[in-house]
Parts: structure tokens; sequence; C-alpha cells
């Protein structure tokens, strides 16, 4: 098939699309490489460099594409909760214009790459399908919104999508790695202090109602996430449009991940408490197992030592980087 994805330069896109080129498909990339990098894109991959809303850009490069993943979105909880209309025009807007210029062009199948965040503070845990979106964030709210938006274009137009519900990606492959500027997320940022990139790393909050007080969250292999990518493409035509959770059904607080970034690298990380952040909930674990029956999802990389060394061994081979 012809896969575009959008933003596909960045970091679960570029790993989605060096698995779907191994699967044999054509892979076309729409990133405007704002927090992208240019050689994340596989050699194989066709790089088209601007916006997802750009409606004029879009009637030109959709004609004869099978599916749309769609991975480019802001997605920084702080953020958001700092400048909540940048999220609600990038997520929600420009994603309309996306939804219309596939009606336009006949493009039928839809991957949505989405977040555990749309729960908000959920009523039970692990978080499965059935239970009421609440999220505590514009950027769970902006997510939900464009989830409502694809109901109704499958009802409307039959463009049929499927929903992947998922929290924190982690790891690597040798081929492409996690590399933001700012970087925000807690295991790269644990792995630059142990590299000595920075002095110590921040825990936000130490009174959460948890084990030990810090924040619990899933963490998910970025390579098992493009493969869920990969398997709802196939389901789509057989199953029509669903939402799914992606996660390990275990979820590792902040103290943890710091604990076994300290074991992997065998180096000190100094941590200094911070006050918590706005909308951050307590725990956020995702139930797979919808996943795992009707898709047959089945993670290959669920232990969070391989996932931390996975991210480190990147890292070792590209201290700086990507390089553009």
């Amino acid at each position: 098939m012809k896969v575009l994805l959008t933003g596909g330069a960045g970091y679960i896109g570029s790993v989605a699309a060096h698995e779907l080129i191994r699967d044999g498909h054509d892979v076309v990339v729409l990133d405007n490489l704002s927090r992208g990098h240019r050689s994340a894109v596989p050699e194989k991959g066709h790089l088209v460099i601007g916006e997802h809303g750009d409606r004029a850009l879009l009637a030109d490069i959709l004609p004869g594409t099978d599916c749309v993943m769609h991975f480019s979105a802001h997605s920084l909880v702080p953020e958001s909760m700092e400048d909540p209309g940048k999220y609600f025009q990038n997520n929600v807007a420009d994603g309309l214009i996306l939804l219309e210029s596939m009606v336009a062009a006949d493009v039928k199948r839809f991957i949505f790459s989405s977040t555990a965040a749309t729960y908000g503070e959920p009523t039970q845990v692990p978080i499965t399908e059935d239970l009421p979106t609440n999220p505590t964030n514009p950027y769970g709210e902006s997510k939900l919104m464009f989830e409502k938006l694809l109901d109704w274009f499958d009802r409307i137009y039959g463009l049929r999508s499927i929903r992947l519900r998922y929290f924190n990606a982690a790891g690597a492959i040798p081929e492409a790695g996690e590399d933001h500027e700012p970087e925000t997320h807690l295991i790269p940022i644990a792995l630059e202090a142990a590299a000595g990139k920075r002095p110590h790393i921040s825990i936000f909050g130490d009174d959460y109602d948890t084990p030990d007080g810090t924040c619990v969250r899933d963490y998910i292999h970025v390579q098992d996430l493009a493969r869920a990518h990969i398997l709802a493409l196939h389901a789509l035509d057989s199953r029509g449009s669903g939402v799914f959770n992606l996660g390990n059904g275990n979820g590792f607080s902040v103290q943890e991940v710091v604990e076994v970034s300290r074991r992997v690298t065998g180096r000190e990380i100094q941590t200094t408490l911070a006050p918590r952040r706005p909308g951050d909930p307590a725990t956020l674990v995702a139930s797979s197992d919808k996943a795992r029956s009707e898709l047959g999802w089945d993670p290959q990389h669920a232990d969070l030592e391989e996932i931390v060394r996975s991210a480190w061994e990147w890292h070792q081979t590209h201290p700086e980087g990507y390089p553009d």
C-alpha cells in the first residue's frame, strides 16, 4: 500500500516509516520539520516538507494514497495548559482540513495516533476503552475532539479509522530514536543526565496517591507501537473503525524509571523535587486486551529495562542526536 505519514519525521512516525518499508509498503512522509528530523526519514521514504493543514499541498499529494497515518500533533501537556489555542488549532482545526482533503481525494483509511490523556483521571486502572473520557488538559481534549470528528466522517463519508490510544512511547530501534528540542520525556531526560548533559532531573511531585508518591505511567517500546499501527492498517478493511488502547498493563513510577536508568547506564543520576505540573493525573496505565484479541498485537519489548537499554544504545551511537 501507499501510506502517507503526517509527522513521519518525528519520533514515533519515523519508526513507523521504517517498519512500513520493511513490510514492503510505499511511504510518503509529510512533515514541517519543526520538531522532526530530515535524517530520521528512511532513505526509501519520500519526504514532503509542509503542513497537514495545507489544503493545496494535500490536494497534490493525497491522490493514490491508500491510508493516512496521522502522527502530526502538538503533544506537550504543560504547554497545552499555557497555550490551549495552539493545540486546538493544530490538532483539531488543521486536522479537519486533512480529513476534508482525504474525502476530496477519495482516501478511505485513517490510523490515528491518539493518547490515553483522553481519559483524564481514570475511574479504574488499567484503563479499558469503555471508560468515560474526561481529559484534564487541552492536549487530551484536542485529541478527543479529533476522535469525534473521525466518528462523523465515518458515518457520513465512509472514512474508516482506527484510533490508537497510548501514553508514553519510549526506546529506540537502531535506525531511529528520540531527539527533541527541548526534551520533555522522562527516559531521554534521565539518559541525558547519565551522559552528563544536564546536572539533574526534576521529579514533579512526590505526594500522588501511588506506591512511592510519584506519577505512574505506561512505557511502551516505540517499535511495538509502530507494529500496532501496521496491524491496524491491515484490520481496517475487515473490521472497520474502532478505538484501541495500547499499554503494558503495568505502570512504572517516575522513581522506578530513574532507578532503572541508573542500572542500565551504570551512572549516577541526580534528582530534585519540583512542584506538580498542572493537568498531570496520578496514574495512567492502559489495558491492551482488546488490541491483543482483535488486532493480534503482541508487544515484544515490554520490559522496562529493555526499553531503557535500547534508548541508551541509540543515544550512545547518536550522542548529539540527529544531524539535522
